[in-house]
């Protein structure tokens, strides 16, 4: 304000000056009225300058107010940014502590469960390997079992040992239940119909009727020295006799007559039965059975039960080819050299006739589908 107001008066002189030179020119009389004028004028003007200094007075200190309420609202800020400020240095280290630790737990995690992994890995590839290894060893375990029963079978001529070890061995796989075994069942189970459709030779009865027949050896008559028959029964004698009347007999009488029947029906039997065996008609189609003599019969039955023993070794060796020649041989003997209507002869030539239909080879079937399938599974494939 003290600045504005030496201008408005420089700003009036110019004017007060201006005023004479203008009016100079007229008269002396309106020299007071022009006076009276300036002086309003100048009044005019100071009041619009005291208007304008109170104005300007009033607005520099209405800004200067401002200005302080802006400054007093600028360092509140100011604080109030700095103590966030320091809040949030505060917040971030400990934001950034937080991270670090939780980097470091995340870490430690990521360790143990990259940890944890690699053991579950090795872990499954424990048990990967124990279940391969147990697979394995139960196929090696089946794989010798066939094979040792093949050769059981081989021995002993019958089917049933291998029939039992490819059922033991359908049984302990289907126990597992692995499907890489699926395939060695399937196997299984079609050589086990196979092996129970091959008809095999009983060795063992076969051995049991060879044994029969070398026992009736010695029992079996021969066409030079006919069995003889023994001689029917008698009549029984009749209760009591009666006389010419129709009367009975009296006790004395009945038990003489008893007595001379009875001796004479012996007699006439015995005789008759001499009688008999003195005469016998035999068809002979081998002239030499009859020229064997008594001591020669015993080798001859000796012979026919060497042969019948020969064969029956070769029938348990399963050596059919040689036991037929055998059988042929002891069949041949018994045609020759014995007496065929004996009952005895009939039933030593059946149990050789049967012995020589059955005696036949028959082909031990293999499980070769089975080993294959086992080989396939232990290959992996």
């Amino acid at each position: 304000m003290n600045h504005t107001a030496p201008t408005l008066d420089r700003g009036t002189e110019p004017a007060a000056a201006a005023a004479p030179a203008v009016t100079s020119a007229p008269a002396a009389p309106t020299a007071p009225a022009t006076t009276g004028l300036s002086r309003r004028g100048w009044f005019a003007a100071a009041a619009l300058v005291g208007a304008l200094a109170v104005a300007s007075l009033t607005l520099a200190i209405y800004s200067q107010q401002r200005l302080k309420s802006l400054e007093q609202e600028l360092v509140r800020r100011q604080h109030d940014s700095q103590s966030q400020a320091v809040e949030a240095r505060a917040a971030a280290k400990q934001a950034q502590e937080t991270a670090r630790a939780a980097e470091a737990k995340v870490a430690l995690l990521e360790a143990r469960v990259a940890e944890t992994a690699l053991q579950r890995s090795q872990l499954e590839e424990l048990i990967q390997q124990l279940s391969r290894s147990r697979d394995e060893n139960v196929l090696a375990d089946v794989d010798a079992a066939i094979r040792v029963a093949v050769q059981q079978s081989a021995i002993t001529g019958s089917a049933e040992p291998l029939i039992g070890a490819l059922r033991q061995a359908e049984e302990r796989l289907a126990r597992i239940n692995q499907p890489r075994t699926e395939r060695v069942r399937r196997a299984l189970s079609r050589d086990i119909d196979r092996a129970k459709a091959v008809a095999l030779t009983d060795i063992a009865t076969l051995a049991i009727k060879l044994d029969e027949a070398a026992r009736l050896a010695d029992e079996l008559p021969l066409l030079s020295q006919p069995e003889r028959r023994a001689a029917a029964a008698g009549a029984s004698a009749p209760a009591g006799r009666v006389g010419k009347n129709g009367e009975p007999l009296g006790p004395g009488v009945r038990d003489w007559w008893e007595l001379v029947s009875g001796t004479w029906d012996k007699v006439s039997g015995r005789v008759w039965s001499e009688v008999r065996s003195l005469v016998r008609v035999t068809r002979i189609d081998n002239p030499e059975a009859m020229l064997v003599a008594p001591e020669q019969a015993w080798f001859l039955r000796e012979n026919l039960k060497l042969r019948l023993l020969n064969a029956r070794l070769a029938l348990m060796s399963r050596q059919f080819d040689t036991a037929q020649s055998d059988l042929r041989d002891v069949q041949s003997a018994l045609d020759r050299y014995f007496d065929r209507s004996s009952r005895r002869v009939t039933t030593a030539t059946e149990l050789v006739r049967q012995v020589t239909s059955q005696a036949r080879q028959m082909s031990l079937p293999r499980p070769d589908e089975t080993l294959a399938a086992i080989a396939a599974a232990q290959a992996g494939r």
